[in-house]
């Protein structure tokens, strides 16, 4: 503890009171010395005060350890002396000569520097008056010389300032490069991870560019086959048309000459009748016409032959039309196909979608699912933390009970040597009784000799009821004490039975949680599952109905009817197909860029939630492993919660046992009590048979006065014993006086302790004395030091030198920023690598911060120390000063007279008072500070203390 300042004053005072030679203004004038020293050490408390509280944000460090008993009673000691018997040195005492001597030495020096410093600067002044009558000459080339360079200056000067101000704009740009290589840097960073994303996304884009590119060479390769196949049909179809035709034609010409035929038949027949009579003569006519009859019967014939065949052909052309009608309708039916291939398609990249939205579902459950796990974790941990705490209090529970154990089995013992001592009292008691007995009979015997015998027996007697009645008091007692032990022995079973239960329920709880968890991740997994073989089986049916539908063309019809639509539909989409099928073409070239950009945008989601998965999986694999790690701690909890139970297991058989120790004891004191009883009753009937023998004795009273002699010599022998006993009482009071000794030794010890210690205070106190005035002669070094390091002076080659250090730096900063660059991407490699490291490093910073937060408060306690010793320092050599100054009569006192002195003191007090009351308030009001507060607290309290007593 600091030196106090009141202890150090009382002395004085002391002296102030003896007659000296000046009277009593030299009193007032020692009084006035003490006050002004309490205002020096004031000043310096309040000096001290904000040193104190620039670490009022800090906690107090805890307490110095201790390191035996002797030593704090020592430290308790140096206090109390340090606070009462602290006295001011003399100048000349024979243990400040050290101090003196040092300090003569220094300023002997001091004084020799300053003779050689007076003798230079005569020299200089002698030189300085020569060189100035010198100068005196030189003047005026010089005024000359300062006006050229004023004007020199003065442009120096502008050069300067327009130097600062493009040094300026430079600096403004150099932090508008800074700022923009920054956000550079920063956008570099973002598009570096983007032109990674960008890479992985082009590679997926490829392959899935690479796998369409296939799909569409086969469509395309499939639709020229489909193509060519169509062509060919038409021109089948159009050579079949125009075959048609030219029957058709050949057809109507021979119809028409039929007709002509007929026609001229009529004729000829007319022609018959009219020239009927001209028959001779046109015979020969006739017989031609009959001929050309046959004939064009004959090419009837033929036309008819030729007709049958036409019609064979047309059966076969019609036949052909069907077959091409056929394979037309096998194309269309192609083309259909490759509709409900591009229709399966769009349903294909439906279901993609529909895939990628129970992805995006099933992500969403994992989420759901990980922040459920998360929070059933976080319940886990709380009812760890809480089995813990109950734990905890079933441990010291455990431990309160084997104290309680302990105290019982203290107090069995402390019973059981209570009722040997019993036993031990009653056995002498039935002793005292016997020889009490033998002494009422040689009393009664004597009765008739003397009335104060008979007085003395009857007190005896009463004396031995009183103790009968206390002895079955303190049974009473004992078996009460007993009782309560039973009481708290079965409340302590109790209690352990039901801490047991609920062990045991808490277990079932956590078994049950976790069949919970169990349970809830199998239920998910198998809907999951069912969802899906649902889907499929929806997707199947919807196909199945899509292409019954398309096949009956949304409408459910009879058969005959959905030929005959068939049929009309066919014809109608016959002649619109041909025009349509093009541009359907082209739409579907749209469609199919389309659709692969919609693919390829669902395969960039799908590697997006293939990524979330694997990170998924990972984070999945993590708390598989936090799972795992708490089993294993549930384990060894488990584990040692089985060893507790062990344990408490023994101690319920260690509590039996006690139980029936204790009932045996019990029996035995119950028999000792009966036995007891019965000895009391043999008692009783022998003082019966006493009473009877009484008559019998009175007549045998000349027997009995030997025995009368034998009673006085036992009451020497008592006597004797009695005596004995004092002496051994006065024995025991000599040895507990004798136990003074080893303490008056052991105090011996402590004060010799303390005045070794008390000695090397003291030299320790001499060398922090010498060490101050080397510091100081240091300090003084030093700042002459700084003086002349203060004086040089920039030239404008510093400021050149400067400016290409400058450029220097700027591209060392370039080429740091390159660097910079390469080991940027160097270190985000190393990153993912260090991470791991980081959070082990973390722990061991954060108990190294705990250790450095120790160590910066034992430092700042150990500063606060200094800093008041030193300021302590300063209030004693100032008040040495002025106890000299006083000593060779050149102080001036503050204070004249001993009440003015009295009434500031007062004041002085009542506002360290007030100091102190102001601490413990803020102390109070803000315990964040009490650390600084109550060491400040304590210091004001040993001021206010000793100026107290």
């Amino acid at each position: 503890s600091p030196p106090e300042l009141g202890d150090m004053e009382q002395p004085v005072t002391d002296r102030g009171n003896t007659p000296l030679p000046a009277g009593a203004p030299l009193q007032a004038s020692a009084l006035s010395v003490e006050l002004s020293s309490c205002t020096e050490s004031e000043s310096a408390f309040e000096q001290f005060g904000p040193l104190t509280s620039e670490r009022g944000d800090q906690k107090q460090e805890e307490e110095w350890q201790q390191h035996g008993a002797e030593e704090r009673e020592i430290r308790r000691s140096e206090k109390t002396t340090e606070e009462t018997e602290l006295v001011v040195l003399d100048p000349e005492h024979p243990l400040m000569r050290r101090f003196q001597a040092a300090l003569k030495k220094y300023l002997t020096k001091q004084m020799e520097k300053v003779n050689l410093e007076l003798q230079e600067l005569r020299a200089d002044m002698r030189k300085g008056k020569v060189q100035r009558e010198e100068l005196g000459v030189v003047l005026y080339g010089a005024q000359q010389q300062l006006a050229h360079l004023q004007l020199e200056l003065e442009k120096s000067h502008d050069r300067c300032s327009q130097a600062a101000a493009v040094r300026q704009q430079l600096e403004e740009e150099l932090e508008g490069l800074r700022l923009t290589y920054k956000n550079m840097c920063q956008n570099t960073d973002d598009e570096r991870r983007e032109v990674s994303a960008m890479q992985t996304q082009v590679e997926n884009l490829a392959l899935h560019l690479i796998y369409m590119q296939n799909m569409d060479e086969d469509m395309h390769h499939n639709i020229l086959l489909m193509k060519k196949s169509t062509k060919k049909a038409e021109a089948e179809k159009l050579q079949a048309e125009v075959e048609k035709r030219k029957q058709d034609f050949l057809l109507d010409r021979l119809t028409r000459k039929a007709y002509e035929l007929q026609e001229q038949i009529a004729l000829l027949e007319a022609q018959f009748v009219a020239q009927a009579e001209d028959t001779k003569v046109t015979r020969q006519a006739v017989n031609e016409a009959c001929m050309e009859v046959q004939a064009i019967n004959m090419e009837k014939k033929r036309l008819m032959n030729y007709w049958n065949s036409s019609l064979a052909g047309m059966k076969q052309r019609d036949e052909a039309y069907v077959a091409t009608q056929d394979l037309l309708s096998k194309y269309n039916r192609d083309l259909k196909s490759l509709e409900t291939n591009i229709l399966g398609c769009s349903k294909s990249i439906r279901k993609e979608e529909e895939k990628n939205e129970t992805l995006v579902s099933t992500l969403n459950r994992s989420q759901t699912h990980a922040s459920t796990t998360k929070k059933l974790i976080a319940q886990c941990f709380s009812v760890q933390e809480a089995l813990k705490i109950e734990f905890s209090t079933y441990d010291r529970i455990l431990h309160e009970t084997e104290q309680a154990i302990n105290t019982t089995k203290m107090a069995q013992a402390a019973h059981l040597n209570e009722l040997l001592l019993i036993i031990k009292d009653i056995e002498k008691g039935t002793e005292v009784k016997e020889q009490m007995e033998n002494e009422i009979v040689a009393k009664l015997q004597d009765q008739l000799i003397s009335n104060k015998a008979t007085k003395h027996f009857s007190q005896l007697v009463a004396q031995l009821q009183r103790r009968k009645t206390d002895l079955e008091l303190h049974l009473s007692k004992v078996e009460n004490d007993t009782a309560q032990v039973i009481l708290n022995t079965t409340h302590t079973t109790c209690r352990l039975a039901g801490l047991q239960k609920t062990l045991c329920e808490l277990d079932k709880e956590i078994n049950n949680v976790h069949n919970l968890v169990s349970c809830r991740q199998r239920e998910i997994a198998k809907r999951n599952l069912l969802a899906e073989n649902k889907r499929r089986v929806i997707s199947q049916y919807n196909k199945r109905l899509e292409e019954i539908l398309f096949e009956l063309g949304g409408q459910e019809l009879g058969p005959l009817e959905i030929e005959i639509n068939k049929l009309n539909k066919e014809i109608e989409e016959r002649n619109s197909e041909v025009m349509t099928l093009q541009k359907n073409w082209l739409n579907q070239q749209k469609e199919l860029v389309k659709l692969t950009r919609e693919q390829e945008e669902q395969i960039a989601s799908l590697d997006m939630l293939k990524k979330q998965l694997t990170i998924m999986q990972q984070k999945k694999l993590r708390t598989e492993n936090e799972i795992q790690q708490e089993t294993k701690e549930q384990k060894d909890i488990e584990h040692h919660m089985k060893n507790m139970y062990n344990d408490l297991i023994k101690l319920n058989v260690l509590i039996n046992k006690n139980n029936s120790s204790y009932e045996e004891l019990q029996c035995s004191n119950i028999i000792t009590e009966n036995e007891f009883i019965r000895a009391l009753k043999e008692a009783e009937k022998e003082a019966v048979e006493v009473q009877e023998r009484h008559s019998q004795l009175s007549e045998e009273k000349e027997r009995l006065l030997n025995s009368v002699v034998e009673a006085e010599h036992q009451i020497m022998l008592w006597e004797k014993k009695i005596q004995l006993t004092r002496e051994m009482r006065a024995a025991v009071d000599s040895v507990t006086g004798e136990g003074e000794i080893p303490a008056m030794k052991i105090e011996i010890h402590r004060m010799q302790v303390r005045y070794s210690q008390l000695m090397k205070q003291q030299e320790k106190m001499i060398r922090e004395m010498e060490a101050c005035v080397s510091r100081r002669e240091a300090i003084t070094v030093r700042g002459e030091g700084q003086k002349t390091a203060d004086k040089k002076r920039f030239t404008k080659s510093d400021f050149h030198r400067k400016k290409e250090e400058l450029r220097k730096k700027i591209s060392e900063t370039q080429k740091s920023t390159q660097d910079c660059d390469k080991t940027i991407l160097e270190l985000e490699s190393t990153q993912a690598s260090l991470s791991a490291a980081v959070s082990q490093k973390q722990e061991e910073v954060c108990r190294l911060q705990a250790e450095s937060d120790n160590l910066d408060l034992d430092s700042e306690h150990l500063r606060n120390e200094k800093r008041w010793n030193l300021l302590e320092l300063v209030a004693h050599q100032t008040r040495q000063k002025h106890l000299q100054a006083l000593k060779e009569g050149k102080y001036s006192p503050l204070c004249r007279s001993e009440q003015a002195w009295r009434n500031e003191q007062q004041k002085l007090q009542a506002r360290l008072r007030t100091v102190h009351a102001i601490i413990g308030q803020v102390q109070q009001e803000h315990p964040e500070h009490q650390g600084t507060l109550q060491w400040l607290g304590r210091c004001v309290q040993s001021r206010l203390t000793p100026q107290e007593a």
